[in-house]
C-alpha cells in the first residue's frame, strides 16, 4: 500500500483543478499589479519579476533535489513541470504586492521568496499541506529582518507624467494619520490611492483590488460574504474603539485591510472547511484587526490573518465539515410502555 499516493483533501472530482483556480487569482491580481506599476514606476516591475523568478526557481530547484534528479534529468524535469500548478507565482505575486516599491531592497523578494516557498511551502510537503499563507509568512519574516520594509515610497504621478519625479519615502496615510488620530486625507483619495505614501505597493490603489476580487466571487473561486465579513467588522470596531462612526470608512480604506481580506484570508488552505467556522474566523478576524490596530497604532493586517491561520484547526475540530451526502438520521419514538389493565370491582 505504500505506492499509494493520497491527494489532500477534499476529495471531490470536478474539472476545476488547482491549476484553474491559481490561473483565476493570477487574472484576478493584474489589476492590482497593473496599478502597482502604472503608480511607483519601473522599480515595482522589477521588484515583481524578481519575486516571481526567485519563487518558481525556488521550487523548482527543491523539487529537483528531493527527487535526485541525477538519476533522470529529463524524466524529473518532466515531472515537475507536469505537475506545477501555479500556486508558487501566487505566493511569489503577492509577496512582491506586500513590498515596499524600492530597488534598494532588491535582495528582499529573493530572500522573502526562498523562505516563503522552501521553509514555508516545500518543507511541510507542498501544495494544500502548508501550515500558514506563505506569502503571509514571507511578508512577516521581510518585515522582522529588515527595517527597508516599514520604508513607505510615495506613488510616483509626476514621473508617468513625464516629468521624471523621484520616488520620495515618508510615514503612511494609516500610520500617520489615521491611527495616531490626526485628520487624514479625503475619501477618493484613499480609494485610488492617488498621493499616498505606502509600504506595500498592491495596496495602494483599492479599485483595482474590488475589481480583481469581483472576478473570483463571480467564477467562484471565493465567497463574497467572507472578505465583506472581514471588512464591515473591523470598520466597526475600528469606529467603536474610537467612538466615532466617521473612522468607518478611512479604516476599511487604508493598509492591507482589502488586499488581505480578498487574496490572503480567503486562502483555502489556511480557512475552516466550514461555513460556519468561515464566518466565525473572518468575524474573529475582524475584531483582532481593528483591535491590534488601536493598540500598537501600525499596520497588523498581515500578523493577523498569520495568528489566526494557527487556530484553523480548531475550530476545524469544534465544527466539523459534515460528509459528502451526509444525512442526519431521525430519532425513533420509542413505544409507549402498556399500561397494566384495571381490575374491575366486583
Amino acid at each position: 500500500m505504500s505506492h499509494i499516493q493520497v491527494s489532500p483533501t477534499p476529495h471531490v472530482k470536478t474539472r476545476r483543478t488547482t491549476k484553474h483556480i491559481m490561473l483565476d487569482v493570477l487574472i484576478a491580481l493584474v489589476p492590482a499589479t497593473a496599478a502597482s506599476i502604472v503608480y511607483f514606476g519601473w522599480q515595482a516591475a522589477v521588484m515583481i519579476l524578481i519575486a516571481l523568478a526567485s519563487a518558481f526557481l525556488t521550487e523548482f530547484v527543491y523539487y529537483i533535489i528531493q527527487n535526485k534528479i541525477w538519476r533522470s534529468p529529463k524524466e524529473t524535469c518532466l515531472k515537475f513541470f507536469r505537475q506545477f500548478d501555479f500556486t508558487t507565482l501566487v505566493t511569489g505575486l503577492l509577496l512582491a504586492l506586500c513590498m515596499p516599491a524600492n530597488i534598494n531592497g532588491w535582495y528582499m523578494p529573493i530572500l522573502g521568496s526562498i523562505f516563503a516557498i522552501a521553509a514555508v511551502k516545500m518543507l511541510f510537503g507542498g501544495t494544500g499541506k502548508n501550515i500558514v499563507n506563505p506569502a503571509l509568512a514571507g511578508r512577516v519574516f521581510l518585515f522582522i529582518s529588515f527595517t527597508l520594509m516599514t520604508t513607505a515610497v510615495a506613488c510616483n504621478f509626476e514621473a508617468i507624467n513625464g516629468g521624471g519625479a523621484v520616488l520620495e519615502t515618508g510615514a503612511t496615510q494609516l500610520g500617520g494619520n489615521i491611527l495616531q488620530g490626526k485628520e487624514s486625507i479625503n475619501l477618493l483619495d484613499l480609494f485610488l490611492g492617488t498621493g499616498l505614501a505606502t509600504t506595500a505597493m498592491g495596496e495602494t490603489c483599492k479599485i483595482a483590488l474590488l475589481v480583481g476580487g469581483i472576478y473570483l466571487c463571480v467564477r467562484g473561486v471565493i465567497k463574497w460574504y467572507l472578505p465583506l465579513i472581514y471588512i464591515v467588522v473591523e470598520g466597526l470596531f475600528a469606529a467603536a474603539l474610537d467612538w466615532n462612526i466617521n473612522s468607518f470608512l478611512p479604516s476599511i480604506l487604508s493598509g492591507g485591510l482589502i488586499l488581505g481580506a480578498i487574496f490572503m484570508a480567503t486562502d483555502y488552505v489556511t480557512s475552516p472547511k466550514s461555513r460556519i467556522g468561515n464566518i466565525i474566523y473572518f468575524v474573529l478576524l475582524g475584531l483582532l484587526t481593528a483591535g491590534l490596530r488601536k493598540a500598537t497604532g501600525m499596520e497588523v493586517v498581515s500578523f493577523c490573518i498569520l495568528l489566526m491561520n494557527f487556530i484553523v484547526f480548531l475550530i476545524d475540530m469544534f465544527l466539523p465539515l459534515l460528509p459528502f451526502g451526509f444525512q442526519r438520521k431521525k430519532k425513533e419514538k420509542k413505544p409507549e410502555a402498556e399500561k397494566p389493565a384495571k381490575e374491575e370491582r366486583v
